[in-house]
């Protein structure tokens, strides 16, 4: 599936099932949520953190929450994923396309 299958197959979703987007606000705080859901599950299955009991690790679960909501907003918004991660995707590589590989930090 490409992005823009994606951002469609979500909004034929929200239109046959979901009744309506919710507000662009609204998102944007069940984004926030989602991502601190993502962080909940990276901090207890690589950082110090112990999964409490009954937990379980569904971090590609917690992932793709991320990406659907991600996905309502740019919908909702009129933003096409696709030509901005191709403009970011460039916009990395020009100002950063040697400044990662001179980085003595990130040498092995």
């Amino acid at each position: 599936m490409t992005i823009r299958e994606a951002q469609q197959a979500v909004d034929q979703w929200i239109k046959t099932y979901g009744v309506r987007y919710f507000s662009e606000l609204t998102n944007m705080a069940v984004l926030t949520e989602e991502v601190g859901e993502l962080a909940r599950v990276i901090a207890r299955t690589y950082g110090d953190q112990s999964f409490k009991e009954g937990e379980k690790s569904n971090l590609g679960e917690e992932m793709a929450d991320v990406l659907w909501v991600l996905l309502c907003l740019a919908n909702q918004t009129g933003v096409d994923l696709t030509e901005e991660l191709k403009k970011s995707i460039e916009k990395k590589t020009n100002r950063d396309g040697l400044r990662h590989i001179n980085n003595p930090k990130l040498k092995a």
